[in-house]
């Protein structure tokens, strides 16, 4: 319920500072919940390793499975041999550098069947978790790594896209200056292979989130169970002529979250009343009836969620630290400030070099894919 400066986390291997921090498990925990996070969760505990006398810390979630425990589970349960003299991805021989070929441009599949394969296994351990607890009050943080790139996706999901299907946004001049070095001579097959591969690793998340939704309906804990679909940052598809998160564009900061609220309301309903993701944890909270939690930086939007009203927030604010980015935006505009310190980070260098300080304004009205900026104008001077 924080924003990452006040969390602490700064930077993509800033350790979690569990000291300064009260997760939502922690305080779900201390309410008699139990509580498990499977999949992802990228806290960087090793780091400082060293540091925890005691152990690493567990941040509230009495359950933990995450890659390490994905390998066991193949160790244990042998994978059947895949088809020979087919093509299947293998990061372990790629190189980054070889940005193409790394994002699976050729829409191949890992060597591995569904049953055997990564996100089918948090699924089960998801479903194995609510089973286990169909009793009991849970929280449950089910993180899979897809649709995250290198794309990954078993056998099965092969050739569920065609590449050539794929129609590339135009993008705008304006983008040309802030492209990563990386996807400045990337070929148009080589980009609809790279959106085709997000598709389909997307399609087969789905499969698995769909997985953990039956076992709620087959264990008639539907309409008393909260499930939030939310991700991590979008992936722009060629959008602004590129292909990553590491911007404030909408694509990148305009994120699903999608609630589906048992037996107590309407379904179907939708919004455009603008609300952040620290407003999450609030909300969970106020909808079990739970005591909130003080240093949270959000607010509860169950008046929003009730129908009672479909205003929250007047801003929404969000901030890439990595390259010293912040953004704030009502409905219909939106500035972005960078110090432009240094060219673009973690390997997303556009090779321009720093740029110096830039400020952005868009007419999200007006200019909804955000192709030019008008900062520039002198009758959005008050604005800006």
């Amino acid at each position: 319920g924080k924003y990452p400066h006040a969390t602490g986390v700064n930077l993509l291997f800033t350790p979690f500072p569990d000291g300064s921090n009260l997760t939502i498990a922690e305080h779900l925990r201390n309410n008699d919940y139990e509580t498990a996070i499977i999949g992802k969760n990228h806290w960087n505990n090793w780091i400082w390793g060293s540091l925890y006398q005691e152990g690493q810390p567990d941040h509230g979630f009495s359950q933990i499975v995450e890659s390490k425990d994905y390998r066991q589970f193949l160790q244990d349960n042998p994978a059947p041999p895949v088809p020979v003299n087919q093509q299947y991805y293998s990061r372990k021989s790629l190189s980054k550098d070889s940005i193409a070929e790394w994002m699976n441009w050729r829409v191949l599949p890992h060597a591995v069947n569904d049953a055997h394969s990564s996100g089918t296994y948090f699924a089960n351990q998801a479903v194995e978790f609510i089973t286990k607890n169909e009793h009991n009050p849970f929280f449950l943080w089910l993180a899979f790594f897809e649709p995250h790139q290198p794309y990954y996706f078993p056998l099965e999901y092969r050739n569920k896209y065609d590449p050539n299907n794929i129609v590339l946004p135009e993008g705008s001049p304006e983008d040309d200056r802030w492209i990563p070095r990386k996807y400045q001579n990337l070929s148009e097959p080589q980009k609809k292979g790279i959106i085709a591969s997000y598709y389909t690793s997307t399609e087969y998340m789905d499969k698995n989130l769909g997985m953990v939704l039956d076992a709620l309906e087959d264990l008639n804990l539907s309409d008393n169970t909260l499930v939030i679909y939310i991700s991590d940052n979008g992936y722009l598809l060629y959008e602004h002529k590129r292909f990553e998160k590491h911007t404030l564009w909408e694509e990148s900061i305009r994120q699903p979250m999608i609630f589906k609220l048992g037996n107590k309301y309407r379904a179907g309903s939708k919004t455009d009343a603008l609300v952040e993701y620290i407003d999450v944890v609030p909300t969970i909270l106020d909808l079990i009836e739970i005591p909130p939690i003080g240093e949270a930086q959000g607010s509860s939007f169950s008046p929003v969620i009730a129908g009672q009203t479909n205003q929250h927030k007047s801003i929404a604010f969000s901030e890439y630290l990595h390259d010293n980015m912040a953004m704030v935006c009502d409905k219909k505009w939106k500035y972005v400030f960078t110090t432009g310190n240094r060219d673009l980070g973690i390997g997303y260098q556009t090779g321009y070099g720093p740029s110096g300080i830039v400020h952005r304004l868009y007419d999200l009205e007006q200019d909804p894919g955000e192709f030019k900026s008008v900062a520039h104008l002198p009758e959005n001077t008050p604005v800006l």
